[in-house]
C-alpha cells in the first residue's frame, strides 16, 4: 500500500459538524498539522470529503 501525507491548510471553523469529525478521525487537531496514513479506500474517501480543507501528498 502507498502512504499519503495529509495536512490541514484551511480552518474548520464554520464547517459542518460532519467535516469536523472527519478531520478528528484522520487525527488532525489543529492547523498545519500533518499526519500519515495508508491509502486505503476508507482513508481516501474521508480525505475526498474534506479535500477543500486539506493538502494531500503521496509518499
Amino acid at each position: 500500500m502507498t502512504k499519503i501525507k495529509v495536512t490541514q491548510i484551511k480552518s474548520k471553523i464554520g464547517m459542518p459538524e460532519r467535516q469536523k469529525r472527519i478531520l478528528a478521525a484522520l487525527g488532525i487537531k489543529k492547523m498545519h498539522q500533518t499526519v500519515e496514513h495508508e491509502a486505503t479506500p476508507q482513508i481516501v474517501g474521508m480525505v475526498s470529503k474534506v479535500q477543500h480543507l486539506v493538502k494531500v501528498e503521496n509518499i
